[in-house]
């Protein structure tokens, strides 16, 4: 009896049910599909790039675009510090990114036009205005969607998108009408947890990896039992397991670039022993086993209150994670096919509130970048003196897209079909911020 026949009904069905709800010859056509679709002409590339995804919204005056000069409830409660390039100052609670301030570049001019949470992660996450607080469904797919859909994977099956440890609340980080195989792969545990495993990556008790070595000779197992399952009623409450899942289960190699414990403690420690440190690890080694996108979740950034309490906490350890994944890329050779993007829905009000925090603040506010080709050292745009809103070099979502679009070899002139049937831009009016070029 081969090793597929010998396997128990209980154990197909701890891999993972919504397989079984589909036939070999639909999960290949989707398949298909996707690997006909994912590579235009921008094939072949090699970059890819790991996203800090600051949810809430980070206060650009305390981080990277510091007033020392302005009154001290628009001034805040950090001093400035200088960088690795002259001139260049960041807030000191900034110093491991001021010391590789000549590999990464601010963009101090960032707008758009709305302070709700949801709609501004949605017009950050896709570069388009969408939801309102009466339609808070996703609009238009997020730029790591649209980065799978346009160049896909480097290196099957690890899947092209991936989010840690998942993807944010509002749901703004999926694919929508691009369809699910363009969804992001999401981790689901926390890199520093104790024995971090994925879950979705953890064979059943029982099952070795050589069990399920063919991922086609299991899938024509599950077919064969698919009408006795559904006679049983075994397809109802079962969690969903998605295509890419069942790729990788089958191979020691997919499972391996989740294993941290392979690194070297003293890496493990530059990085920090926490969530952001150890989710900033885990996606160099998912890039460099063949994820194109990689979002990091962080927050809450939505400082209200005492911002002071709230920065001490969170922003040491983001500012250690993005300067020790810089100086690892650099180190193994890879920073300049890596992007580093630090980016929230918008920043915080100018002028601290009544209750020592900032509110939120869309008219101007920074985001960060580093890598893959863009240029370092580079201070774009400017904020006006007491940072209320863009002095010089106003800069769109869709700019900073079709920066990243065009960095990573995504073809500008890409139109998808939206779900009524009508062609759409992934860029609109946006344009490469030729300064980073």
């Amino acid at each position: 009896m081969s090793s597929f026949n010998a396997l128990s009904r209980r154990n197909l069905l701890q891999i993972g049910a919504p397989v079984l709800g589909l036939s070999l010859a639909d999960l290949l056509r989707v398949e298909a599909r996707a690997t006909e679709s994912s590579q235009p002409s921008g094939r072949g590339t090699n970059k890819s790039i790991i996203v800090f995804w600051t949810d809430g919204g980070v206060s650009q005056q305390d981080s990277y675009d510091v007033k020392p000069d302005a009154p001290s409830e628009y001034r805040g409660m950090y001093q400035p510090i200088g960088t690795a390039v002259s001139g260049v100052l960041l807030s000191e609670k900034l110093p491991c990114q001021a010391k590789v301030m000549d590999r990464i570049s601010i963009v101090r001019s960032v707008h758009h036009e709305n302070g709700i949470h949801a709609p501004s992660a949605h017009w950050m996450q896709t570069g388009f205005f969408g939801p309102t607080l009466a339609r808070t469904a996703a609009q238009k797919p997020s730029f790591g969607s649209v980065i799978a859909r346009s160049i896909g994977t480097r290196q099957a099956p690890m899947p092209a998108y991936v989010t840690i440890p998942k993807s944010e609340a509002f749901g703004y980080q999926g694919a929508v009408y691009l369809g699910k195989a363009y969804n992001p792969f999401e981790v689901g545990a926390d890199p520093n947890g104790k024995d971090f495993k994925v879950p979705n990556l953890s064979l059943p008790s029982g099952l070795t990896a050589k069990s399920v070595d063919s991922r086609r000779a299991l899938l024509k197992t599950f077919d064969t039992l698919r009408r006795d399952i559904d006679d049983n009623g075994a397809m109802e409450g079962l969690d969903t397991f998605k295509k890419q899942a069942l790729e990788m289960v089958a191979g020691d190699r997919m499972r391996a670039a989740f294993d941290l414990s392979v690194e070297d403690d003293k890496l493990r420690d530059q990085y920090g022993r926490h969530r952001y440190g150890q989710s900033a690890l885990l996606a160099r080694r998912l890039i460099e086993a063949g994820a194109r996108c990689v979002n990091i979740n962080t927050g809450n950034w939505d400082h209200h209150n005492d911002i002071a309490k709230g920065f001490d906490e969170h922003m040491p350890p983001l500012d250690r994670a993005i300067a020790t994944l810089i100086e690892d890329l650099t180190a193994r050779g890879m920073l300049n096919d890596v992007i580093v993007y630090c980016v929230g829905e918008f920043g915080r009000t100018p002028r601290m509130n009544g209750h020592a925090g900032r509110d939120h603040w869309s008219d101007c506010f920074s985001v960060m970048l580093a890598g893959g080709g863009i240029r370092g050292g580079r201070i774009v745009g400017s904020s006006e003196r007491w940072g209320g809103g863009v002095q010089e070099r106003l800069v769109t979502p869709l700019d900073l897209l079709a920066t990243i679009y065009h960095t990573l070899g995504v073809p500008l002139d890409l139109h998808y079909e939206d779900a009524s049937g009508r062609p759409g831009t992934i860029v609109g009016s946006g344009q490469p911020i030729t300064e980073l070029l």
